[in-house]
């Protein structure tokens, strides 16, 4: 599987782990949601742009560099 297939698999996988969040988990889920929505944008920003970089470095390394 290459390109659009190894994409399209990778989406999957993420609606997977997410579902697994909501499914085991629902009320730490909405706790999680409700402590994120009081943060200024800029602190999301940031938690989004390092959590990017690390699924980036991540994937790479797993990848095989």
């Amino acid at each position: 599987m290459t390109g659009w297939g190894e994409l399209w698999a990778a989406l999957c996988l993420v609606a997977v782990i997410e579902g697994l969040f909501l499914f085991l988990a629902p009320r730490g889920w909405k706790q999680a949601v409700e402590q994120l929505a009081k943060l200024p944008d800029a602190h999301i920003r940031r938690i989004g742009a390092i959590v990017l970089v690390l699924g980036l470095v991540s994937l790479y390394l797993v990848r095989g560099g």
